[in-house]
């Protein structure tokens, strides 16, 4: 477990510690609280110990909470109502909205180096009242950043997205000329300063089978995709493409390619989760700060039950580490 092990970076979790407390008891885990300020801790502290920063939940007020089942639950006094591991409750969205706004704050006064975000269930935060679109957009806001990059990462294999969660319908409009260029700085950019990659070299997925065929399939690659990359090729970007998607991901490319840029959400990410679901990083580039995150969701049926694997909240927390040691 992740509290269960050393770590060469003081880590400070934001949550209610009366909830942690009462969660290792009913898992069965050995755990130490040590409660903290803003100011953090002097040094790692020992496995079996965590720092935590306390969340009070103050910062939204929720409509009325839905009726709840009975059951075991864990209660702390940073939450409007007690917890029932795996069910989701409106009253305690304000304290998950905390949590985020927390973390962010200490990222951006410099107390904190980087925030690793664990999975949250958006559809109980915008039942409360509180809009919420996910992570990445919350974070863009707070910090007040124009655009952000989604890219995810299995090892060295690391996939970039230049739409997020749009449907399929929506996708070739979202494509433009400008949105590409942009979202192309970014990890052009990130890829040096953040992962230490001196001269990149990304491979760009075409948007249509085939990369359209020579227009036979779609013409985007030729008025869109290969007039940018023209360009960016001109000031001085290795790029590589308009890729074939189905063929990008040959062994020979994959050596090649520091990232790839998947046009959408279902072109990359399928190969990406198959070479490393459950050991896979979320990073979000374009930010001041350093956030990663886990590759799944919040998984509500293994909430409490001990089975959840910790694989990506320790590889996301690894990769923050090594992040901000560069």
């Amino acid at each position: 477990m992740i509290a269960q092990s050393e770590w060469a970076a003081e880590l400070v979790v934001i949550a209610d510690p009366e909830l942690l407390r009462a969660r290792a008891q009913v898992l069965g885990l050995p755990l130490q609280l040590q409660v903290i300020d803003l100011a953090g801790v002097s040094h790692p502290l020992p496995a079996g110990t965590v720092g935590v920063l306390p969340a009070s939940g103050d910062c939204a007020e929720p409509r009325q909470a839905a009726p709840r089942q009975a059951g075991p639950r864990l209660a702390g006094p940073g939450l409007a109502e007690a917890v029932e591991p795996g069910v989701l409750n409106v009253a305690n969205a304000p304290y998950v909205v905390e949590t985020l706004q927390r973390a962010v704050d200490g990222c951006t006064s410099g107390q904190f180096q980087a925030m690793v975000t664990a999975p949250v269930q958006k559809s109980v935060i915008n039942d409360a009242g509180i809009p919420f679109s996910g992570h990445t957009e919350f974070l863009a806001e707070q910090t007040g950043t124009a655009r952000v990059v989604m890219l995810l990462a299995a090892g060295e294999l690391r996939v970039a997205l230049a739409t997020t969660h749009l449907p399929l319908s929506q996708v070739p409009a979202a494509i433009t000329a400008e949105s590409l260029a942009t979202t192309l700085h970014i990890l052009h950019a990130d890829l040096k300063n953040k992962f230490g990659i001196l001269e990149p070299c990304i491979a760009v997925l075409g948007l249509n089978p085939h990369a359209g065929e020579g227009g036979h399939l779609g013409r985007e690659e030729i008025e869109v995709i290969g007039p940018v990359l023209d360009r960016l090729r001109g000031e001085g970007m290795n790029l590589l493409g308009p890729l074939p998607a189905d063929t990008a991901f040959s062994p020979k490319l994959v050596e090649q390619a520091d990232a790839y840029l998947a046009m959408f959400h279902d072109q990359g990410l399928p190969v990406l989760k198959y070479a490393g679901f459950g050991n896979a990083v979320n990073i979000t580039l374009g930010l001041p700060i350093v956030r990663t995150s886990v590759d799944h969701g919040t998984a509500l049926d293994l909430a409490g039950t001990g089975e959840a694997s910790d694989g990506s909240l320790r590889a996301a927390l690894e990769l923050a580490i090594r992040l901000t040691a560069s």
